[in-house]
């Protein structure tokens, strides 16, 4: 009789991680081509492998908690969002307009729910308040892709996204208070859960500012990315284990741990380090919530899905538009505002599995509104590229047109916050412009910090370290440090991630200079040419020579250096045109009697 060897973990690991990555990668280009989403294609990739579908992979259920994890660090990043000036700003938006919207469309669609399928009350509430909720992960990577995230528009519907990816605690709260199941009924009370929170929360912030960040500086000095990997990952995990263990929501202690870095010099070097991991979690929960959803139930109540889809995206284009208007948006942007947010979120997936576990609904229930969302997601991609037409409100009769002093927050990137930086961003502050700082030595970012002056630690000519700070909206990246390898080989890659910025180089000497000539840059500045010419002038004047006649060797010079420069480039050599140089007692007059030659 023929034996088969047993099948080992790491095998089924191997085998399933290989069909979900290459089934997930080939619907995510599919649907990305036809300007889809991602989010849609590891719905369907999952769907298409799982029990219900071609029976491919198994455990959806113990995948869906591995890959919750991608929600948990969806929210670290939502924190890290929140520094204090920004959330002052918009204080406003995201705790009025943002709860407006939050409670309005939840109790809205919690009525529709109950009056229309015959749920209780306790199921009508379990399932229509995380309808309220739309996709962060399908509407804010579209504004930041698309440069509008700092636009006025843009910065009301990230705070209505913000507030509501703060209202899943008090939601999970509101379901566990509601729960059915007796094993919630033996849990802490109310009161000794609070207190919990506040005392979470509170050991946090003190970790954060007192464990955390001396951390960080000495990482910072030790200038090893890989730690900075670690360090992002174990800050995100130890707070939500933190939470778990109190019986409390990860979630929140995810967020928490991303506020208390909000504000720190470190946060762009761990937003891009955390990302990817981010990234590939949360397309493996999306890959999971396919494989849970119960296609013969979808499949017997198509009617019914489709036409609650299209009532939940109806319902909140309609109510968020007029909430929008209500907070003073002007109509045609608060219409857009609408269309961009009716959708369900995916953090309906999870609360509706919280409700399912608190014996709230059957897994029928929930299978079925999992479906509505993502028919709803479905419609994202049309209703975006629709809502972008009302984007923008017309300027008012005599109203002038935006120009360089209304130019938003994060105008340019100093690449580099050294002498020379120092000097470049001052002057575009002094104009008005918003300037995100970068650099990557701690001590400058300590010595910076005495003088009021926030500068984020990092390496600028890591592509995704400058969009986490904003590359993709930004005027202007000027590389101000001082390091002659900086070459094509790394900036041309940065040109084509940021075409709609103007780059500018501190070039070490001429070689460097050399290297950059054919890149469309919209400067390169030798980093002593200035500063040396200015000093040669007043060197002269010391000696007694006439302002007039300083001034013609200036100008002769800066002539002289720029036909060497260009000969140099032409032929490849330093040595080139060394006829053009000064000599000792062969001067400005000898260059200038002829065609430049020596005499």
């Amino acid at each position: 009789m023929e034996t088969h060897a047993p099948v080992s973990a790491t095998d089924i690991l191997l085998n399933e991680g290989v069909i979900l990555l290459g089934v997930g990668l080939f619907f995510v280009i599919l649907f990305r081509r036809f300007g889809l989403g991602a989010v849609l294609g590891y719905l369907v990739a999952g769907a298409l492998v799982g029990p219900q579908g071609l029976g491919l992979v198994g455990g959806a259920e113990s995948k869906l908690a591995i890959a919750e994890i991608g929600i948990v660090l969806l929210l670290f990043l939502v924190g890290l969002e929140l520094h204090p000036a920004r959330l002052w700003r918009l204080k406003r938006d995201i705790f009025a307009l943002g709860m407006a919207q939050v409670v309005t469309c939840g109790c809205v669609l919690t009525a529709i729910i109950f009056y229309t399928t015959g749920f209780t009350w306790g199921a009508a509430i379990a399932l229509g308040l995380p309808l309220a909720l739309s996709s962060t992960a399908q509407v804010l990577p579209g504004l930041k892709s698309s440069g509008r995230i700092n636009s006025p528009f843009g910065e009301k519907v990230f705070s209505i996204l913000l507030f509501q990816d703060l209202s899943i605690v008090p939601l999970i709260t509101i379901i566990a208070a509601l729960s059915r199941n007796p094993a919630d009924a033996g849990g802490p009370p109310g009161w000794m859960t609070a207190a919990y929170t506040v005392a979470a929360i509170a050991g946090l912030v003190l970790a954060g500012r007192f464990v955390l960040r001396p951390l960080l500086a000495l990482v910072g000095r030790l200038d090893e990315r890989e730690l900075f990997v670690a360090v992002g990952l174990f800050t995100v995990l130890a707070a939500a284990a933190l939470m778990h263990a109190l019986h409390l929501s990860t979630a929140l202690g995810a967020f928490i741990a991303g506020v208390m870095l909000a504000d720190s010099p470190y946060r762009h070097e761990i937003e891009a380090d955390v990302e990817p991991f981010r990234s590939v979690l949360l397309g493996l929960f999306f890959l999971a919530v396919g494989m849970v959803l119960d296609l013969r139930t979808v499949a017997a109540n198509p009617l019914f899905v489709l036409s609650m889809a299209a009532i939940l995206v109806a319902t909140k284009a309609a109510l968020i538009s007029g909430l929008a208007r209500l907070f003073g948006m002007p109509g045609q942007q608060a219409l857009g505002a609408g269309l961009l947010l009716s959708q369900g979120g995916e953090f309906g997936f999870v609360l509706f599995t919280q409700a399912q576990n608190a014996l709230l609904i059957a897994p029928e229930a929930a299978s079925l509104f999992s479906a509505i969302v993502t028919f709803s997601m479905a419609t994202t991609p049309f209703l975006m590229l629709f809502a972008r037409r009302f984007e923008f409100a017309k300027p008012k009769e005599g109203e002038k047109p935006a120009g360089p002093d209304d130019a938003p927050r994060g105008s340019a990137i100093i690449v580099g916050y050294g002498r020379f930086g120092q000097t470049v961003a001052q002057m575009l502050m002094g104009h008005g412009f918003g300037v995100v700082l970068i650099d990557k030595k701690p001590a400058q970012i300590e010595v910076s910090s005495r003088f009021d002056m926030k500068v984020y630690y990092g390496d600028g000519t890591r592509i995704d370290l400058l969009r986490r700070a904003g590359a993709d909206e930004a005027r202007l990246i000027a590389f101000c440090i001082d390091d002659a390898s900086l070459d094509r080989r790394i900036l041309e890659p940065i040109a084509e991630a940021f075409p709609q910025a103007a780059l500018m180089v501190r070039a070490f000497d001429r070689r460097q200079v050399m290297e950059l000539q054919g890149m469309e840059l919209a400067g390169v500045v030798r980093e002593v040419y200035e500063s040396a010419i200015c000093m040669g002038v007043r060197a002269m004047e010391a000696l007694g020579v006439p302002p007039e006649e300083a001034e013609e060797v200036e100008r002769q010079y800066r002539h002289n250096d720029d036909q060497r420069m260009a000969l140099q480039i032409e032929h490849g050599s330093l040595l080139a045109a060394k006829h053009l140089m000064y000599r000792p007692g062969k001067g400005m007059r000898l260059l200038s009697r002829g065609d430049g030659e020596e005499a």
